[in-house]
């Protein structure tokens, strides 16, 4: 294996904290990749990573190796990328808000496969907040306010929220005339997966957010279960326009408290700050932005002059 192949190989382990996946995300045998790194740190006169029953982590040493490789691998890939007329290509790997993917990526894909049919895209679905290094992806996409970190966020849309319920629910509970009136209602709660906390109900009132906790007939922590308890007069809930134009169309859900509205939510990519980004990355980032700048604005209503 050549210099420049280890790096990747070296990369990828640090990376995913794993000889075994390491090995499985770049095609190479387990016993080449143990191979690989001994001889690295023989030529190097250096320990790069410190090995453990459970983990693998680099070395002071191995982290100052590693992001001098992910410099290198990324000059090699730019200037290859040069000759070959700047195309990008090889794996990218994304992971992706599910339902966003559905309504925002996936009817652009073909598009995206069009102007980069050297990519191989691999999309993974996940609601919870992940570490792309960690977790050995390229770039993430999130819905919502983010945790801090030392990710880089490029926020490509902000999604307008509202509150809603099914007739049924309605015809039971009758409709709040305002948040005040909010006293015996329910919700359908949406749970995190990280924390367990219960989100409560966020209105903006005269510029300022105004947050009220109601009891949860069910609790669920994916926004499509989310969305089938609240069809099915289960509670209130607050969800993006986008995901219930449909139900609110054919009158299967109902827009309330239309005066005090959730506050609108971002989406973001989110990628690691310190590795350069590989041309096929930067494309796929690109070509993202310009699918959720061409869905909201056509889901826009049309205004007179």
């Amino acid at each position: 294996m050549d210099r420049l192949e280890a790096m990747r190989v070296f990369a990828r382990i640090v990376e995913r904290r794993s000889f075994t996946q390491a090995a499985q995300d770049t095609g190479v045998p387990r016993s080449t990749v143990t191979t690989v790194i001994r001889d690295m740190e023989s030529r190097l006169g250096v320990r790069l990573l410190q090995r453990t029953t459970r983990t693998v982590t680099p070395t002071l040493d191995g982290e100052a190796y590693y992001r001098r490789c992910l410099a290198i691998l990324a000059d090699v890939e730019d200037a290859e990328g040069a000759f070959r007329g700047a195309q990008p290509q090889g794996l990218l790997r994304v992971d992706v808000q599910g339902t966003l993917a559905r309504h925002f990526l996936m009817p652009s894909l073909p598009d995206f496969f069009a102007r980069h049919p050297g990519i191989e895209l691999t999309m993974s679905e996940s609601d919870r907040w992940i570490d792309p290094v960690h977790e050995g992806v390229d770039c993430v996409l999130r819905y919502g306010q983010l945790p801090d970190s030392d990710l880089v966020a490029r926020r490509v849309a902000v999604l307008e929220r509202l509150t809603c319920a099914a007739p049924a629910y309605l015809e039971r509970f009758g409709t709040p005339s305002g948040l005040d009136a909010l006293d015996g209602h329910r919700v359908v709660g949406l749970r995190s997966l990280t924390t367990a906390h219960l989100a409560a109900l966020d209105f903006v009132v005269e510029g300022a957010v105004r947050s009220i906790q109601l009891p949860a007939t069910l609790s669920v922590t994916g926004p499509e279960s989310y969305l089938k308890g609240l069809q099915l007069g289960l509670g209130l809930a607050q969800v993006p326009r986008f995901h219930v134009e449909d139900d609110l169309a054919s009158g299967r859900l109902v827009e309330i408290l239309g005066d005090t509205p959730p506050p609108s939510a971002p989406v973001s990519l989110v990628y690691p700050r310190s590795r350069q980004l590989s041309p096929r990355v930067r494309a796929f980032l690109d070509w993202a932005a310009q699918a959720f700048a061409s869905r909201v604005r056509a889901a826009r209503p049309e205004t007179s002059p």
